[in-house]
């Protein structure tokens, strides 16, 4: 199966090696940037991609491209999206769909009667780590769900400069956290509330967004959810989770070099998380893939679907709102 990428950044040239080093079934067919320097596109072709382009019409035109990936900046996402599906393709788009709800809105009316899939960039769903936590839920082993906690640190903050277009914290880096709520416990979010601060860089509070949060939730069945967010974690990428239930609990902590723990005279001490995102997550990127391309060859529901992206973004516009108010925002 062909497929085509738009956008040549950082989560594009995820997705071109994982299609071409991992997933079965598929080959990255092209590859469209408006930005595509010369080094980018023979990066590109050391892959095998035979059409580069600053042009993404050219791979919608492409009638042997069966599906694209949309890892263009979340301000074309949508638009995009539209165009994709409009010409037939079977769409893959990074988080979010869009900061807006009705645009968003616009992708789910385009797709109404058509036979395509349309699967969104939730690649943390097809973690290892964070799989086992829901297959556990799911399957009734800590009883009905009372908390759920998510920690959630990135290593360093990211340019200020990607801070200014990157929507805010909740739009760019707790949707994560909020899909994961959704997907862990398999309720919806009832209500939100928000605090937060500036604590890593001043810089970020003068660009008008913040760097360290916590938020709580209340889900659909009574149980609480609770998302610990910072910018800056100076031992690397934390990420854990725990679902804790009347019957017991289930917790994921992080993925380190080795699980090798030396214990002497001077104390006992492990391997620090893994720093970087592709480190941690770059199997779940295979993962998400391959189920993708997996449900268009066998018409399959995807597992992520619009849906899901509309509801962590209007959970993130809640956030925002409950920050801004000093209240709890209900959304059912």
């Amino acid at each position: 199966m062909k497929v085509g990428i738009i956008g040549a950044g950082r989560i594009g040239k995820v997705h071109l090696q994982s299609i071409s080093r991992y997933v079965k079934g598929a080959e990255v067919a092209a590859m469209a940037d408006p930005f595509m320097s010369e080094e980018t596109a023979e990066y590109i072709k050391s892959f095998g991609v035979k059409k580069i382009t600053k042009d993404y019409r050219e791979i919608l035109a492409d009638k042997e491209i069966e599906a694209v990936l949309i890892c263009s900046s979340t301000d074309t996402h949508a638009p995009i999206s539209i165009e994709a599906i409009e010409a037939g393709k079977h769409v893959f788009c990074e988080k979010p769909v869009d900061h807006d709800v009705e645009n968003i809105l616009k992708v789910k009316r385009a797709l109404e009667g058509k036979n395509l899939k349309y699967q969104v960039g939730f690649n943390r769903r097809f973690d290892h780590n964070f799989a086992a936590v829901r297959a556990a839920v799911a399957g009734g082993k800590i009883g009905a769900l009372n908390v759920l906690k998510i920690c959630s640190r990135d290593p360093a903050a990211p340019s200020v400069d990607y801070i200014k277009v990157s929507g805010g914290i909740f739009l760019d880096m707790t949707i994560h956290d909020f899909d994961m709520v959704r997907f862990l416990s398999g309720e919806e979010v009832k209500s939100v509330y928000a605090m937060g601060g500036v604590m890593v860089d001043d810089e970020i509070g003068k660009a008008g967004d913040i760097d360290t949060a916590v938020i709580v939730m209340r889900l659909t069945s009574g149980a609480i959810a609770v998302i610990d967010n910072c910018r800056r974690a100076a031992y690397g990428y934390d990420q854990r989770a725990e679902a804790f239930g009347e019957l017991g609990q289930v917790a994921v902590g992080n993925d380190t070099l080795s699980s090798a723990v030396l214990s002497n005279k001077d104390g006992v001490t492990g391997e620090k998380p893994l720093y970087f995102f592709l480190e941690r997550y770059m199997q779940a990127y295979v993962n998400e893939i391959t189920a993708f391309i997996d449900c268009v060859q066998n018409d399959k529901p995807v597992p992520v679907g619009i849906e899901d992206g509309l509801q962590a973004v209007k959970i993130g516009i809640a956030a925002k709102k409950a920050l801004k108010e000093g209240r709890e925002v209900r959304l059912i």
